[in-house]
């Protein structure tokens, strides 16, 4: 049996520190510097994280050992993730969070769960329905003088979907048709970048050209109190630029059927939809399927598979003209 003994109180000497001077003197300067070192190996993100669960832990009133029981894991390993030493998977995650009753979101730092307010106001919303979301949204863009979630009657009209969905044809000849000019916002992103939209995603990334699409819409927006705009299909993807384009424009979802969107677009030369994947076709109505909810967000729609090119852009200047209050 070890005769070293570091637990009892004015213990400050062992059989074995007692040739080599206090236990405690000479155990402090090594555990500071382990301790220093421990922190400097941690994940940053794994720190946060272990803060919250403790900080979380103490919230519910619930010792360790408890919280461990509840989510099926060991004290050992509960004990890492509070330390951020814990690798944690995405599953004992879930299983954390059921123990400690709170959402998935705010055990990883979710800023709508940051503060009192945010908890409070995601409660009240988590059950509402898509209809009344909207009229929240409404409510807070006009609060924050943001604009709310419709602008129709707006004379900045962008025109919003797919690849292939007929923007930029039907976009150019209903700017023709109502005098205003028309913006192609990629082509627009890219005289931001000074490289094409190709280039600004290899060399630069997704997120970079979100940033320079965002600000191209800024400026389209500052420049041009009537305009058609055109825009890129992934522009969805980012909420704050499209809230910015619900907020500021009259839109207009022009929908279509994948066939048509693959056909249109591999008629004007470009071969990229069929050289990515034997399986583009498939790919193409995934993504329809990811963005539809989001296209529908539009103050307008209108199929551009149903009749012949003059025909459709019949239909999309006569609503149009109706949705901005210009006469016939």
């Amino acid at each position: 049996m070890s005769s070293t003994i570091v637990h009892l109180p004015g213990a400050t000497t062992s059989a074995r520190g007692a040739a080599g001077g206090s236990t405690a003197e000479a155990a402090a300067p090594r555990t500071d510097v382990h301790e220093r070192a421990e922190a400097a190996r941690k994940n940053p993100f794994l720190a946060a994280l272990g803060e919250r669960v403790r900080a979380l832990r103490s919230r519910r009133g619930l010792t360790r050992k408890a919280v461990a029981l509840a989510a099926e894991v060991s004290e050992r390993h509960l004990a890492n993730l509070e330390h951020g030493t814990g690798n944690a998977s995405i599953l004992v995650l879930l299983q954390v969070s059921g123990a400690l009753q709170c959402s998935l979101a705010e055990l990883i730092g979710d800023v709508t769960t940051s503060s009192p307010e945010w908890l409070l106001l995601r409660e009240l919303l988590e059950r509402c329905d898509e209809a009344t979301l909207r009229k929240v949204r409404a409510a807070v863009g006009q609060i924050l003088g943001t604009g709310g979630a419709s602008a129709a009657h707006n004379p900045r009209v962008a025109l919003i979907g797919l690849r292939g969905a007929g923007k930029s044809t039907l976009g150019r000849m209903l700017a023709d048709d109502l005098g205003f000019p028309f913006i192609e916002l990629s082509r627009e992103t890219e005289k931001f970048a000074g490289c094409s939209v190709s280039e600004i995603q290899a060399l630069y990334g997704m997120n970079a050209y979100r940033r320079y699409e965002r600000r191209a819409l800024e400026e389209a927006i500052r420049t041009h109190p009537e305009a058609v705009i055109a825009t890129p299909g992934g522009l969805v993807s980012d909420a704050a630029t499209f809230n910015l384009l619900l907020a500021r424009c009259t839109t207009v979802w022009l929908q279509a059927e994948a066939e048509d969107h693959m056909k249109r677009v591999t008629a004007q030369g470009d071969l990229r939809p069929m050289a990515a994947s034997k399986e583009a076709m498939a790919d193409l109505k995934r993504i329809l399927a990811g963005r539809a909810a989001f296209y529908s967000k539009a103050d307008l729609r209108l199929d551009t598979s149903t009749q012949p090119l003059e025909a459709t852009f019949f239909a999309l200047r006569d609503i149009v003209r109706r949705a901005i209050e210009v006469p016939a």
